[in-house]
C-alpha cells in the first residue's frame, strides 16, 4: 500500500473483507464506498458507465481490484504472481469467467471472504481535467505506462506502376527526344515509424495521395505481409491476424449501411453479430442504448438511415452510426479512414469528440483526417504528417509552432497550424526536391526533441509495463466486450511461445448468425415491397401474354410446334426474370465485405439466410405463372402434371436466381452484370435443344448443351406433356401437314394414303395414329433423361451456383 501510494497521488484504501479481521477504520471506509459497488448490477453496465482504467489481478484465491476515477488513468504494473499461478495458461474466456464470479461473489451477502485493493484517483468520473492533469495521466513523469502501445517501425510499401501512354507510341526523331521511362515501382510508404497509445487519438494527415489511407490499411493488416516491409506490434508483440480481427475494428471512409433500417435497428443487429451469445439480449440492448447516447444519436434513434429515394438521418449522424456499427463490441484498437470526410465543421467536431470518448474508455484510436479545424486539433494527441509516403512531422499538435519555426517557416498568429503545414507541404512538393528538406528536418528534430516528448518508461528498457496477454486480460476484466472471448478458446500469444492459433474467429455459432441475418434481410424485404410487387407484375403480365397467344392448343402437328415454342419461351422467361436478383447483392456488396472482413459472420450464413428469405417469393411467383398459363394453354397431365409444372417452374426460378447471384459475386457493377446475364442466357437457350436437336449439335459444342440451364427445364416440361403413349398428335392425312402436300384437296390425300397402305401392306386410314407423344420425344432427341432427373438437376444447379457464389 505504501508503494502504491508513492506511485499514485490519489487516496488508496486497502479493504480486508475477511470476517473478523477488518479494522474499524477500514470497515467504515468500505461502507462509505458500498454504493460504488451496488450501482453496478452487471458487467455490461460497468462497460458503459465505469471509465475503464482499472486493472484486476488474480492471485490464487485473492482478488486485487484497482480502479481509478480519471478517464485516462494509467494502469500500474501488476504485482508478481506466486510461482504456482500461470496466467499465460488461462484463456481470456476463463479470465472473464473468474472476473464475473468475483463480481457476483462481492455482491452476494453469503459470499466467501475476499481481499480487495481499491485505488481511487483524485478526480471524479467524467471530469476533463487540465492539461497538466492530462500529462500526468498519460504517464509523463510518474513512471507508469498505458497498457496498450501500438508501435510501427520502418513501414515501407511499394506497388508496381502501370505503363501509361498510347498502345502504339510514336518513335522519336532523335534519340534525345525519348522521354525517360518512369520507375516500375512506386513507393507509397517510405520508412514510416511512430506509435499510438491507449487513451489517445493519433491522426494521420496529408494531402490527397500522400499515403494516409495506405498507412491505416497497413496498421490494420489490410495489406499483404509479403508486400509490406517493417513491423507493427502491440505491446512489443506481433499480432496474429485472427487476434487482430477480434480486438480491433476498421471504419471505412464510405458509410455502408442498409438504408431502410433505423439507427437503433442497425446498431442492434451489429450487437447481435459482434457480441457473444453468452451475453443476454437484455444486456445487448443496454449496450446499444448506451452507445446511442455516447454517439449523440438519441433524437435519431428511430429514424431510418435513408438513401437517395428515402429521407433519413443527416450526414453527420450517418457517419456516427457507421462508427457505432464497428465499435459495438468495444474494440481495443480502432482504425478510421477519414471519418470526417464530407461533413460540416460542427458534425466533424462531434464525430472526433465521440472518438475522444472512445479513446478515453480504454482504446487505441488511429485515424486519418484531411484538414482538421481548430476545435478538432484540440482533441488530437499525436499528429503524423505525410508527404508522398514520407514523414514530414510526428509529434503532439502543440509542438507544430516550434517545429516550423525551427525550420525557418514560423506559423503566423491566428492561423490554423494544420492548414499552414498542409499549404507548406503542397508548396514544397512542387519544387524539384519535393519535401525532402522538411523530411530531413523532421529526422534531426526528432533526434533533438524526441526524448523530451516521449512517455517516461518504467525501467524496462522502454518496453510496455504489461505484456499483450496481460493488457488484454486487464481490458476484459474492466468490462471490455472483446468479440468472441467467451467461446472458451481465445488465447493470446506470449513472448515465450508461438502465436496462438486457437482464436475464436466468430462471436456466435452458425445458427445464431443465420437467424440474425434472416431477420435483417426479411426486415429489408418487408420495407421495400415494391421490388416484389414489380417482379410479381412482370410474371403475371408475361403469363397473361403467353396464355392469350397460345390459347387452347390442339393436338395437331401445328399444335405440337406451338407447344414447343411456348415451352422454350416460358422456361427461358423464368431465367430472364431472375436477372433482377443481380443488383440485390451488388447494392450490398461492400456492406458484406466490410462485415465479413472482421468476422462479424460467416459467408455461408449470409448466403443461406438470403436464400431462406428469397425462397417464399419464388414459390408465389411459380404458382402465379403456372395458374396463369397451364390451364389456359391446355397442357396435359391433370393435377399431377400441374403440380410438376409448378415444381419445374420453381426449380427454374431457383436455378436462375442462383445464377444471377453467382454473377453478382463475380462482376462489380450492374452495367457490366446485365450484359453478361442476358448474353449467357441467350447462349443457354440456343443450346437447349429447341433450335437444334441434341443429336444434330456438333461434338465440339455438345458440352455447352449439357451446361445449359434452359435444357433441363425445357426437356422436363416436354416429357411432362408428351410422355403419354395413348395420346396421338398426328392422324391419317395430318401427316401431310407442314409439307408441300398440305395444299392438296382432302380427297387426293385420302387416295395417297390408300396407295401407301397397299404398298406397305399396312392399313393407314384417316383416323390411324401416325405419331404418339413418345414418338415425338424421340424425334426431338429427348430420350436420355426422365422428367424427374431434369427436375433434380435443375435444383442442383441452384445449389451449385450458390456454393460458387
Amino acid at each position: 500500500a505504501a508503494a502504491a501510494t508513492a506511485r499514485w497521488p490519489g487516496p488508496v484504501c486497502e479493504l480486508d473483507l475477511y470476517a473478523g479481521s477488518a479494522e474499524p477504520s477500514k470497515m467504515s471506509r468500505f461502507v462509505d464506498k458500498l454504493p460504488f459497488f451496488d450501482r453496478r448490477a452487471s458487467p455490461m453496465e460497468e462497460a458503459d458507465d465505469i471509465p475503464r482504467s482499472g486493472l484486476l489481478h488474480l492471485h490464487g484465491g485473492h482478488h486485487h481490484y484497482q480502479h481509478h476515477h480519471q478517464p485516462q488513468t494509467t494502469l500500474m504494473a501488476p504485482e508478481p504472481s506466486p510461482p504456482t499461478t500461470k496466467q499465460s495458461s488461462s484463456t481470456l474466456a476463463q479470465l472473464l469467467k473468474r472476473v464475473n464470479e468475483a463480481r457476483s461473489d462481492a455482491s452476494s451477502p453469503n459470499s466467501s471472504p475476499s481481499h480487495y485493493t481499491i485505488e481511487l484517483g483524485a478526480s471524479m468520473p467524467g471530469s476533463t481535467g487540465s492539461e497538466s492533469d492530462h500529462t500526468s495521466l498519460t504517464g509523463v513523469g510518474d513512471g507508469t505506462l498505458l497498457p496498450f502501445v501500438l508501435k510501427f517501425t520502418d513501414l515501407t510499401y511499394s506497388v508496381k506502376q502501370r505503363k501509361k501512354g498510347p498502345c502504339l507510341p510514336s518513335l522519336p526523331f532523335r534519340r534525345g527526344d525519348a522521354e525517360p521511362e518512369a520507375p516500375r515501382m512506386k513507393t507509397l510508404l517510405d520508412n514510416i515509424s511512430g506509435e499510438a497509445r491507449e487513451g489517445e487519438i493519433m491522426a494521420v494527415l496529408g494531402a490527397s495521395g500522400s499515403g494516409k489511407s495506405t498507412l491505416i490499411d497497413a496498421l490494420a493488416n489490410r495489406i499483404r505481409k509479403e508486400s509490406l516491409h517493417g513491423s507493427v506490434t502491440l505491446n512489443g508483440e506481433s499480432m496474429d491476424n485472427n487476434l487482430l480481427k477480434v480486438i480491433s475494428a476498421y471504419v471505412m471512409q464510405d458509410d455502408l449501411l442498409y438504408p431502410m433500417l433505423t439507427v437503433e435497428e442497425t446498431l442492434m443487429f451489429s450487437a447481435e453479430f459482434r457480441l457473444p451469445r453468452s451475453l443476454p439480449t437484455k444486456e445487448k440492448k443496454k449496450r446499444v442504448q448506451a452507445l446511442i447516447d455516447q454517439l449523440g444519436l438519441r433524437n435519431a434513434a428511430n429514424t431510418i438511415i435513408g438513401d437517395e429515394g428515402h429521407r433519413g438521418v443527416s450526414g453527420g449522424e450517418r457517419r456516427r452510426v457507421s462508427i457505432g456499427v464497428d465499435i459495438i463490441h468495444d474494440p481495443i484498437v480502432l482504425f478510421l479512414d477519414e471519418p470526417t470526410s464530407g461533413l460540416d465543421s460542427t458534425s466533424a467536431f462531434m464525430v472526433v469528440k465521440v472518438l475522444q470518448r472512445i479513446a478515453q474508455s480504454g482504446s487505441v484510436v488511429v485515424m486519418s483526417i484531411h484538414q482538421p479545424s481548430y476545435r478538432i486539433l484540440g482533441l488530437l494527441d499525436r499528429l503524423l504528417f505525410l508527404s508522398r509516403g514520407q514523414t514530414v512531422y510526428y509529434g503532439p499538435p502543440g509542438s507544430l509552432s516550434s517545429f516550423f519555426s525551427d525550420f525557418g517557416k514560423p506559423i503566423h498568429d491566428n492561423e490554423n497550424p494544420t492548414e499552414f503545414a498542409l499549404d507548406l507541404v503542397r508548396e514544397l512538393e512542387t519544387m524539384p526536391n519535393g519535401a525532402c528538406d522538411l523530411v530531413e528536418h523532421n529526422k534531426s528534430w526528432q533526434k533533438r526533441m524526441g526524448p523530451k516528448m516521449k512517455h517516461a518508461d518504467d525501467g524496462n528498457g522502454g518496453k510496455p509495463s504489461l505484456s499483450l496477454q496481460e493488457a488484454i486480460s486487464a481490458s476484459i476484466s474492466r468490462g471490455k466486450l472483446v468479440s468472441g472471448e467467451t467461446d472458451g478458446n481465445v488465447t493470446v500469444p506470449s513472448p515465450s511461445s508461438a502465436p496462438a492459433s486457437a482464436v475464436a474467429k466468430f462471436a456466435n455459432p452458425f445458427w445464431i448468425e443465420m437467424g440474425v441475418l434472416t431477420r435483417r434481410a426479411f426486415l429489408n424485404t418487408k420495407r421495400t415491397p415494391e421490388i416484389f410487387v414489380i417482379r410479381l407484375g412482370a410474371v403475371l403480365i408475361t403469363g397473361f401474354i403467353l396464355a392469350t397467344i397460345f390459347w387452347r392448343l390442339d393436338d395437331s402437328p401445328k399444335g405440337v410446334e406451338e407447344r414447343l415454342g411456348f415451352f422454350a419461351i416460358a422456361m427461358s422467361t423464368m431465367f430472364y426474370t431472375c436477372s433482377d436478383a443481380l443488383p440485390v447483392f451488388l447494392n450490398e456488396r461492400y456492406i458484406f465485405l466490410r462485415e465479413t472482413a472482421y468476422n462479424a459472420y460467416r459467408r455461408s450464413s449470409y448466403v443461406l439466410s438470403h436464400t431462406i428469405v428469397g425462397f417464399p417469393s419464388l414459390i408465389v411467383l411459380s404458382l402465379a405463372f403456372a395458374v396463369t398459363t397451364f390451364f389456359a394453354v391446355g397442357l396435359a397431365g391433370g393435377a399431377e402434371g400441374f403440380f410438376f409444372f409448378v415444381a419445374i417452374v420453381l426449380a427454374s426460378f431457383w436455378a436462375g436466381s442462383g445464377f444471377a447471384t453467382f454473377l453478382s459475386g463475380v462482376v462489380t457493377n450492374v452495367q457490366l452484370g446485365f450484359p453478361v446475364v442476358v448474353s449467357t442466357l441467350a447462349y443457354f437457350l440456343l443450346f437447349s435443344g429447341f433450335f437444334i436437336n441434341r443429336d444434330r449439335i456438333p461434338k465440339y459444342w455438345l458440352w455447352f448443351h449439357y451446361a445449359s440451364l434452359v435444357k433441363y427445364p425445357y426437356e422436363a416440361v416436354m416429357i411432362n406433356e408428351f410422355s403419354d403413349p395413348g395420346r396421338c398428335f398426328v392422324r391419317g392425312v395430318q401427316m401431310f401437314d407442314n409439307t408441300p402436300l398440305s395444299v392438296l384437296p382432302a380427297a387426293i390425300k385420302v387416295r395417297v394414303l390408300r396407295a401407301m397402305s397397299s404398298s406397305l401392306g399396312i392399313n393407314i386410314g384417316t383416323a390411324t395414329c401416325i405419331t404418339t407423344g413418345p414418338d415425338f420425344l424421340k424425334q426431338q432427341a429427348v430420350t436420355d433423361l426422365t422428367k424427374w432427373d431434369c427436375l433434380w438437376i435443375t435444383v442442383a444447379w441452384g445449389f451449385l451456383f450458390r456454393i460458387l457464389f
